[in-house]
């Protein structure tokens, strides 16, 4: 939304408007390009707030600290008796501003087995969690160093479109690490293409193509980048102009985290060749159905490129050769 009036209008999926602001000539896109260069710093913040939070409610409602002993040195110190541990995917949107999908969870600690995965204690449960999460989005946020174009700098918040809830399952069971991989490796991409732009690394002799400061909403943005990136302490956004100044990770996970990266790795696959060759969801109501992804799809005949034909055609010639010199080898021997 800019120029103060919302649109009420309904578009399709394929309208050039969406994701473009109602005045182009109005948008700040310097402080979009700043935010996404600094939404992982934003984001460090927030997972420390949230921490601290939980910490101090556990002390107030008269949990104790626990003693854990280092295995390495043999030393004792007192920590806090729950951990949080933190699942984050990014996702590029249609405007150009990275979104942060995230899971969070509650545990207990077991002084004993750093690793093990215990329940929280029972004077804490989601809704605190939850309120954790609410009072960081609404209360953490700093300022950006200085810039040439903004000597004050940036201030870098969260915007109001936060939306926290408890994650339940239908029926009974409890929430599994696949159900929590299928989740993040859904919105798990650092592409850009949803906002029509898609390129390597730009450098001075192709941004140009790219960056446009009168062009549209992306080539906006991408000039914005490559402009404020010339002082030399905020030269990652001329590094990230290609994503619109987003440089952090796309997944992101706390260390003891009980899911993998290869689980989510292949919950992504899985979930790609679903989007893109599966059925349909089922409605809400019907029995689910069971989906297997093991059909094929024909995509062109030919080769890709002239390399590609050049290497097929090489190989076949040396298989040919193979296949007479053995032939002239077995005749040697019979005669």
């Amino acid at each position: 939304m800019s120029g103060g009036s919302p649109c009420f209008a309904r578009h399709e999926d394929t309208d050039a408007r969406l994701g473009t602001p109602l005045c182009l000539d109005c948008y700040d896109h310097d402080a979009q390009a700043v935010w996404n260069l600094t939404a992982g710093e934003l984001w460090r913040r927030t997972t420390i707030a949230i921490n601290r939070y939980i910490h101090r409610l556990a002390t107030a409602r008269g949990i104790p600290d626990i003693p854990v002993t280092s295995p390495r040195t043999g030393k004792t110190r007192w920590v806090s008796p729950v951990r949080l541990s933190f699942g984050k995917a990014a996702e590029m949107q249609r405007r150009g501003v990275v979104h942060f999908h995230a899971i969070i969870r509650l545990d207990g600690r077991d002084p004993d087995d750093p690793d093990a995965i215990v329940p929280a204690p029972p004077q804490l449960d989601a809704a605190d969690l939850v309120a954790a999460v609410d009072h960081a989005a609404a209360t953490v946020g700093f300022t950006t160093a200085d810039h040439p174009a903004r000597p004050s700098g940036w201030p870098i918040t969260w915007g109001t479109q936060v939306l926290t809830k408890v994650i339940t399952v239908a029926g009974r069971g409890e929430v599994t690490d696949a159900q929590v991989a299928a989740y993040l490796a859904k919105y798990a991409t650092k592409s850009t293409e949803v906002t029509g732009h898609a390129s390597n690394r730009l450098t001075g002799d192709t941004v140009d193509i790219y960056a446009d400061p009168a062009g549209s909403h992306a080539e906006r943005l991408i000039d914005a980048c490559w402009m404020l990136g010339t002082p030399r302490d905020w030269r990652r956004l001329r590094r990230w102009a290609h994503m619109l100044g987003f440089g952090g990770h796309f997944l992101t996970k706390s260390r003891r985290y009980s899911i993998t990266f290869a689980l989510l790795r292949n919950q992504r696959v899985v979930f790609r060749r679903a989007q893109t060759s599966g059925p349909q969801e089922a409605a809400a109501g019907t029995e689910p159905t069971t989906l297997v992804v093991n059909f094929l799809q024909f995509v062109g005949a030919g080769w890709h490129t002239t390399a590609d034909a050049l290497l097929a055609n090489a190989s076949a010639a040396m298989a040919r050769e193979h296949q007479d010199a053995a032939r002239e080898y077995l005749q040697t021997l019979v005669a």
